[in-house]
């Protein structure tokens, strides 16, 4: 007799994909500027480390707040009892606020429609757990990130199909894209009960167009359907066009108080625009009461402390360092952003054009020996085992064409990066030497 569950037994987590392996690979040889200089450089990781000084600059200033005091009192006890799972008012308030900020006012965000969850992982699944059925399925635009397989299907049962989307537009999501998508899922006998898009997009670090927006809500409209929007990045956009908003769309197409806009979900989390990943901060914003209300529920799985919470109110409500903050990190992002992309222009290597994220969606398909996923494979394991880079293959994201891969620039020091793009430099001058010496055999 089987003494473990069929969960725990299955293999469906999607561990054994590229994406976790390249960690993997890291984590047993990490590259340290003095103790492993020949070492694996991590680039999989979308991890924004480049304004830490604001932050803690602004706890210096403001001790109390990690101290634990309200107007120099001591309020420990009161943080370390237990607090109800709905979420501390002041928390959710500046929160809201925040949200609202990143997006120029132009949109208005209220604390009751907020659920509070630990990270945008459970998040998303839990919009899956109210959504959907085990079996029924969501549309996710390719390529798309790596951790969704895990995150909105592993425990839920819930199918992804992919909306093929190419590089011959940028890989901008298409009426036809979005018609063969929803045929596709139907001929396989599977009900959609919606699509999940990532704006900015993780991994291409581009920001939606109004016309891919507007496509979206008029074919969930037509087929009364839900539409997540997953907006962890809307505070890194660091270059034009500017992030548009689901939210702007349903107030632009006057739909804010209809049934359309109750199936508009919204997703974000502290973990990219603060680079607070450790805090396990996320946020499901919904005009469905009950999805709010059974949303709530789920929460208690997976809640926020409330030390956490009173800090980053106290953090958000300050809106003169909110303002500061989010300024100089898109400065900040713009900046590494274009050493990383000047650096693999010089080797011959260009990037999709970007606005946003901490990272590039890098066209590498020259370097590629044919044009397979197959050969995609072996120039990833040549990155990381021979050049020390763990970057993300293409084929891991759920990419159709073979060659482009996923490119972090934010998670390191302006030295470690000069040393990677050095390092993909000589591999370049490697093939090149390589493809000549072959062609004049």
């Amino acid at each position: 007799m089987n003494l473990l569950s069929r969960k725990a037994m299955c293999n469906s987590h999607g561990q054994d994909s590229s994406y976790f392996l390249g960690w993997q690979e890291y984590e047993k040889n990490p590259y340290h500027h003095l103790h492993n200089p020949s070492g694996i450089i991590q680039m999989g990781l979308a991890e924004n480390q480049l304004s830490f000084d604001l932050i803690e600059e602004w706890l210096a200033k403001n001790p109390d707040s990690s101290g634990f005091r309200k107007s120099d009192k001591l309020i420990f006890r009161d943080l370390a009892l237990f607090q109800d799972y709905h979420g501390l008012p002041s928390f959710k308030k500046a929160m809201v606020d925040f949200m609202a900020e990143i997006r120029g006012n132009k949109v208005e965000f209220l604390p009751d429609k907020l659920v509070l969850t630990a990270g945008s992982t459970p998040a998303n699944e839990t919009l899956m757990f109210c959504l959907a059925e085990p079996g029924e399925a969501f549309l996710l635009p390719t390529p798309y990130y790596p951790g969704f397989d895990r995150d909105l299907k592993w425990r839920t049962g819930v199918e992804i199909v992919p909306i093929h989307c190419n590089s011959s537009n940028g890989f901008q999501i298409t009426k036809s894209a979005l018609n063969n998508a929803y045929k596709t899922a139907i001929k396989s006998n599977l009900r959609v009960k919606g699509i999940l898009v990532t704006n900015p997009s993780n991994p291409l670090g581009t920001t939606l167009t109004k016309y891919e927006l507007n496509l979206l809500i008029d074919f969930i409209s037509k087929k009364h359907l839900h539409l997540i929007s997953d907006e962890i990045y809307s505070g890194t956009v660091f270059d034009s066009p500017e992030f548009i908003s689901v939210m702007d769309i349903l107030n632009n197409k006057k739909l804010k108080k209809t049934k359309v806009s109750n199936r508009v979900h919204i997703v974000y989390s502290l973990s990219k625009d603060l680079g607070l990943p450790g805090f396990r901060v996320g946020a499901i914003y919904s005009n469905d009461e009950t999805i709010v209300a059974a949303a709530t529920k789920m929460s208690s799985f997976g809640l926020v402390s409330s030390q956490t919470q009173y800090l980053l109110a106290c953090m958000l409500s300050d809106k003169k360092f909110t303002k500061k903050y989010i300024s100089e990190n898109q400065i900040r992002l713009r900046k590494r952003q274009e050493q990383l992309v000047s650096g693999l222009r010089a080797s011959g290597i260009s990037c999709l054009k970007g606005n946003a994220g901490l990272f590039s969606w890098v066209d590498m398909t020259h370097l590629l020996k044919s044009k397979t996923f197959e050969d995609e494979m072996d120039l990833w394991k040549k990155i990381v085992y021979q050049v020390g880079l763990n970057i993300s293959p293409g084929s891991s994201c759920h990419c159709v064409e073979p060659g482009w891969f996923r490119v972090c620039f934010a998670n390191m020091s302006e030295e470690t990066l000069d040393l990677a793009m050095r390092r993909v430099h000589e591999l370049v001058q490697v093939e090149y030497k390589r493809e000549t010496h072959l062609s004049l055999l």
